[in-house]
């Protein structure tokens, strides 16, 4: 390798300990607010996290959170996946993307429409008030008595097609013939999938369920959206105008807490789910034939599948229903209907700009991605310098962090180390820290896509190509980058499409009205009076629309379906 390559190495070693391992450091080590540098994030803020009723309930309230949304997602996702993975039906392969339908829109947006079914005067009580269970208005205050409960119904249903990718992954590599053996001794159809096929799958269990903890205990949006403030994210983002002043060390310490619960259990889920995971690989020598379910049959994995999807999709739909309802008050469905807020969506002084920024930000990131990926990719895939894994395990080290605190590790180094701020400043402008927090969100993805790529093209055509005394630009642009051209653009496009809609660095990095990007767009529209919801519900739509038509695309240039596009 040139001299060039090591160069290249070193500036990407460089870029990854000051934005991924930085912001986690200057957290951890208590922040740099002017009112407490010198004492730094001493054991009594800690221990105030925990002595402070708001802050510990917030804390309980956080982990009640993750506990009932994982356990929903499990019981959502694994019936589902183990249904697919054993049965061959009709409409199979539509089922099963329409089951990734939540993927298209953050679950705050989602809880819009929750509050719209299940508001004092939404389509619940309505539909009550029609049986004849209740008056009109004295209907159960269902999200007033179990906001807790929404928010995590709201995360389940948003996060099960993770656990489900997961499991249909891990299902798939079974060894067909262990179930065979168990059936031929003997053992019923519930033995069998207890004692032999989720001891195989716990690995792909436990990579999905932890993904899914640490997001819904971390989550943001979806809380603050439908007024869940005694939970840690809520609390942290409430904290974020006083850390200019140094006035509240607390957020500090609030995230240091989420990172520690976060780690550890990360470590104790591995240590219970993974143990004996060695003797438990399974020696997968086919996969197994799915029986097939001729007629009448394939109504009964239909109606499952219906079920979640229905459940699902419902919030996104009540969401379309809210943007083109001209009036919808106590009633079960809209009295009359508009296409008037998609206009105004389009016509409000926070959306153009909003649209705008954000495509900024997402196009700059799609960018740095891209250049980043490809490299990392090569270098673990072709080149495997000394030290390589390191540098590809800080690239994918943004998987196992939560957003919001790697947004808000950001925010605190950005905004006082001062060689940093001096052009990475938030509070002035937070173009470039925006496009740089998008990308690294977004390069592992960039990576995988690009890695897998890669491994599918035969390094003969490189060693051919250098015989003949080409360079290993010359190999580059004329071999390898098109013969992968169909990975880099569907990991492009899933960059740019989830770029625009990334909610926690967009609600705490940007700070000012002009640099608002799309997410922080819709929080804005929601606490205007009168029309904002049906206008940020208008606004969810087009984003809508531009995500799937975003996953369509990237499925079309992979040449396989929309779960494909997640499943890789």
């Amino acid at each position: 390798m040139t001299i060039a390559g090591w160069a290249a190495l070193v500036l990407v070693g460089v870029f990854l300990a000051i934005f991924v391992v930085l912001p986690l450091v200057v957290t951890v080590a208590g922040g740099i607010a002017p009112n407490f540098a010198k004492e730094g994030l001493t054991a009594r803020y800690l221990i105030e996290v925990f002595l402070n009723p708001v802050y510990r309930q917030g804390l309980m309230n956080s982990a009640a959170i993750a506990v009932v949304s994982t356990l929903l997602t499990f019981l959502i996702a694994v019936p589902l996946a183990w249904v697919a993975s054993r049965y061959q039906f009709r409409g199979k392969t539509v089922a099963e993307a329409l089951l990734l339908a939540p993927l298209i829109l953050p679950p705050f947006v989602g809880a819009l429409g929750v509050a719209q079914l299940f508001g004092q005067y939404g389509t619940a009580n309505a539909l009550g008030t029609a049986l004849g269970l209740w008056a009109r208005g004295a209907g159960p205050d269902w999200l007033g008595d179990h906001r807790f409960a929404a928010v995590c119904l709201i995360e389940a249903l948003h996060l099960y097609p993770i656990l489900y990718l997961n499991t249909s992954a891990s299902l798939a590599r079974l060894d067909p013939s262990l179930l065979e053996a168990a059936q031929g001794l003997g053992a019923s159809p519930w033995t069998r999938f207890r004692r032999v096929v989720l001891p195989l799958i716990r690995p792909g269990l436990f990579g999905g369920g932890i993904v899914i903890a640490v997001w819904s205990f971390t989550e943001l949006g979806t809380p603050l959206i439908l007024g869940y403030e005694r939970a840690t994210p809520v609390q942290i983002f409430s904290g974020l105008s006083e850390i200019a002043s140094g006035a509240n060390p607390m957020p500090y310490a609030l995230v240091v807490v989420l990172i520690a619960i976060s780690a550890t259990l990360y470590l104790v889920a591995s240590r219970i789910f993974m143990r004996r995971h060695d003797a438990l690989i399974s020696k997968n020598t086919g996969a197994a034939v799915a029986v097939p379910l001729p007629g009448w049959r394939a109504a009964l994995p239909w109606l499952l599948f219906a079920t979640v999807i229905v459940a699902a999709t419902a919030p996104h739909l009540a969401v379309v229903l809210i943007a083109v309802a001209g009036e919808w008050y106590g009633t079960l469905l809209p009295s009359t209907y508009t296409l008037a807020r998609f206009h105004d969506a389009l016509a409000h002084p926070l959306v153009v700009p909003g649209v705008v920024n954000s495509l900024i930000y997402a196009g700059g990131a799609t960018i740095l991605a891209l250049a980043l990926g490809v490299f990392l990719a090569w270098m673990s895939a072709r080149w495997k310098p000394r030290g390589w894994q390191v540098i590809d395990g800080l690239a994918m080290l943004p998987l196992a962090i939560p957003g919001v605190i790697l947004a808000f590790g950001y925010l605190i180094m950005a905004s006082g180390i001062p060689w940093l701020k001096a052009w990475l400043d938030p509070i002035r402008n937070p173009t470039v820290l925006l496009i740089i927090a998008y990308a690294v969100r977004r390069l592992p993805q960039v990576v995988r896509s690009a890695h897998a790529g890669l491994a599918q093209v035969p390094v003969v055509y490189e060693e051919a190509a250098a015989s003949l005394g080409a360079g290993l630009g010359v190999r580059l642009r004329r071999i390898t980058l098109p013969l992968i051209a169909g990975s880099l653009i569907a990991g492009a496009m899933l960059t740019f499409s989830f770029s625009m809609l990334e909610v926690s660095d967009s609600l705490i990095l940007a700070q000012k009205h002009e640099f608002f990007p799309v997410a922080r767009v819709l929080l804005e529209l929601v606490t205007i009076l009168g029309p904002g919801p049906s206008i940020a519900c208008a606004f969810a739509v087009w984003a809508m629309l531009f995500l799937a038509a975003s996953l369509l695309a990237a499925a079309a240039f992979l040449g396989k379906g929309v779960s494909g596009v997640f499943r890789d």
